[in-house]
């Protein structure tokens, strides 16, 4: 029996989650079909899920059909819990992806597929409520060839098919037919995305949606060598912490060591029930107890790398009442980044503030429900703020020195701008002879292990590449430390470097948006979006698209809904980092000073007659042991 993983994803009310259901209902691993509006759906399993008719958490079950053995994923549709969304992504198979034949392909619909892209994942498409579609299946089709790909494609014959891909065209020609294996192969390489219609609430085209899965899924090969991804960290109704794992490789069993802790229990998830094994196999899904130390895309086996999240949060929280304890809120939030690490808790001691990193409105609501719910905290927000970041326009070498008495460490650091999504990368160019490999290592851990910040307005950097180039130890004096306190300082003084060179910038978010309105409110959307200082294409049909900054779009939904009188529909996604056309004013509100920033200091330590000595940044290129490595 083939064993596939699959994952589910769509846009908000596309029927993903019906479609799960009636997937589970025809082949009969559900006697009886669920629906998301009666809060009985299989997959819902969490109050708050039943409660807001929405998912937020991504949920595993199982079905068989045929040779089939499917363990089927599903996923939340909303924006601000994309998070859970990508980091199904690289463990998965296949996508079915799910998309409402009645709405117009939303905004939120395209990041997906860019994630599909982004991952390489093999899909299928499903076009629910067929229905209640507006337009023929073939204006359909046309529509996701041209948004989408032109690889979209019926399998309704194998003519159509062949027209799709060159190789299956010249198999076509050659034998006047495709045999199934040549059209699995060519969905599992992703040269052709098959797409089937139907009604999952009223079960059409749920059945040969499942025959194709069936005979068009193919299983990856097997390996002996352990390997594995998690992809999520939860605890369960009595707060035993969960570790969601993909056996990619190999065996494990209870009471053995993954890292250097042990395995206490196995379990296989259905829904919010489980049954315990002793020994999980690969290919397949399973939930690890007794673990502390794990954390979602971690990864271990060959040619696996730790996963970095395209999407990232836009907006900050403070919280303004923590429910009488703040040591008991903090503690609660930590264990919730534990569950999610872009929720990115923060604990200003000197303020006694705490703050977490969202996507949006909805996911502070949902947060502050399971704060009440799980940890009986009535914990409130303030107003969110923008999430700003910083980089670079310009390339630099900075130099950190760290050698107080008894201790020694210099490093060299290159920063220069990158294309990378708001993210910060590393690389390493250093000869062996001029570093250990070992002190290499403890370079590089220490520029991973920290946020950097930048020195305009201490906001995280972002689309800048960090790159050791040099460094120097003590055969006597250099300590497991020493290293870190070098690179920091050496990143930092690049940086005040840069900002002396007019070389910083302020980045924010923006949002990709798609507004729907009647003919007579055009005019007064495209004048709004340029004053929102937004970028956008009209199709002369009522459609507008574009791009616009977070700060000025994130409250338009309700001055649409205003003015259009409710006939106005907009869709926002994530977009991206862009340059902030309010650099000075965001400066001047934040007030940073980041020679004060006693935690990012630019500062290196000398050493002088037997004592260590602080020496501005401005000065260090003077004092510096080794010369720049980089002309």
């Amino acid at each position: 029996m083939k064993k596939i993983v699959a994952g589910i994803i769509a846009d908000v009310d596309a029927g993903k989650t019906t479609l799960s259901e009636a997937l589970l209902y025809k082949s009969g691993s559900l006697k009886k079909l669920g629906r998301v509006d009666h809060g009985n759906a299989h997959l819902d399993t969490n109050d708050l899920e039943k409660k807001r008719g929405i998912t937020i958490f991504s949920h595993q079950t199982k079905l068989i059909y045929q040779d089939l053995q499917l363990s089927l994923v599903d996923t939340p549709g909303h924006l601000d819990f994309i998070s859970q969304t990508e980091a199904v992504l690289p463990v998965v198979d296949y996508i079915i992806l799910t998309i409402a034949a009645n709405q117009p392909l939303s905004s939120h619909t395209k990041t997906l597929w860019r994630l599909l892209q982004k991952y390489r994942v093999p899909t299928f498409i499903f076009i629910n409520k067929i229905d209640l579609a507006h337009h023929t299946q073939t204006e359909i089709l046309n529509n996701l060839q041209a948004e989408l790909s032109a690889s979209c494609t019926l399998l309704t014959d194998d003519e159509s098919i062949a027209l799709n891909d060159e190789r299956l065209l010249t198999q076509y020609l050659e034998n006047s037919v495709l045999t199934t294996d040549e059209i699995a192969e060519a969905i599992r390489t992703r040269r052709i995305y098959p797409v089937l219609f139907g009604s999952a609430l009223k079960l059409t085209g749920v059945e040969e949606l499942l025959a194709n899965l069936a005979s068009l899924m193919q299983p990856r090969p097997a390996t002996e060598e352990l390997s594995y991804h998690i992809f999520k960290i939860s605890h369960d109704d009595k707060n035993e912490r969960l570790t969601w794992l993909r056996l990619l490789g190999g065996q494990l069993a209870t009471k053995e060591l993954l890292g250097s802790e042990k395995i206490q229990q196995i379990r296989s998830y259905d829904g919010d029930k489980f049954e315990l094994v002793s020994q999980a196999g690969q290919g397949e899904i399973f939930v690890l107890t007794g673990l502390t130390k794990t954390y979602p895309g971690q990864v271990f086996g060959p040619g696996l790398s730790p996963i970095t999240h395209e999407i990232q949060p836009i907006l900050s929280y403070g919280v303004a009442d923590t429910g009488g304890d703040l040591h008991t809120c903090l503690q609660a939030l930590k264990i919730l980044e534990d569950e999610d690490p872009l929720l990115k808790v923060t604990w200003n001691r000197t303020l006694d503030e705490i703050s977490v990193q969202v996507m949006g409105e909805i996911q502070i609501e949902i947060l502050t429900e399971i704060l009440k719910e799980r940890f009986n905290l009535g914990v409130s927000f303030a107003k969110g703020k923008i999430l700003y970041k910083e980089t670079i326009t310009q390339a630099i070498e900075g130099v950190g020195h760290y050698e107080p008495l008894r201790h020694y460490a210099e490093t060299h650091i290159y920063l220069e701008p990158s294309q990378n999504d708001g993210q910060v990368s590393y690389d390493n160019c250093c000869h062996p002879e001029t570093l250990t490999t070992n002190f290499q290592s403890q370079i590089i851990t220490a520029l991973q292990a920290k946020e950097h910040l930048g020195v305009l307005a201490g906001y995280p950097l972002g689309n800048v590449k960090l790159t050791l180039v040099g460094g120097r130890s003590h055969p006597k004096h250099t300590e497991g430390g020493d290293f870190r306190q070098a690179t920091w300082r050496a990143v930092r003084q690049g940086l005040m470097r840069l900002k002396e060179a007019g070389a910083c910038q302020i980045l924010e978010p923006w949002y990709r948006f798609e507004i729907h309105v009647t003919e007579e409110f055009v005019g007064l959307v495209m004048t709004d979006i340029g004053q929102l200082g937004g970028k956008l294409d009209y199709d002369g049909s009522g459609s507008l698209t574009g791009i616009a900054p977070v700060r000025t779009m994130r409250t338009y939904p309700a001055t649409l809904r205003a003015f259009s009188h409710g006939s106005g529909q907009i869709d926002l996604a994530y977009a991206g980092y862009y340059p902030c056309d309010a650099q000075d004013e965001v400066i001047a509100t934040a007030d940073y000073e980041p020679v004060n920033d006693l935690d990012n200091t630019p500062q290196s330590v000398f050493c002088a007659h037997g004592a260590g000595y602080t020496v501005p940044w401005q000065e260090v290129n003077k004092l510096m042991h080794l010369p720049f490595y980089v002309q």
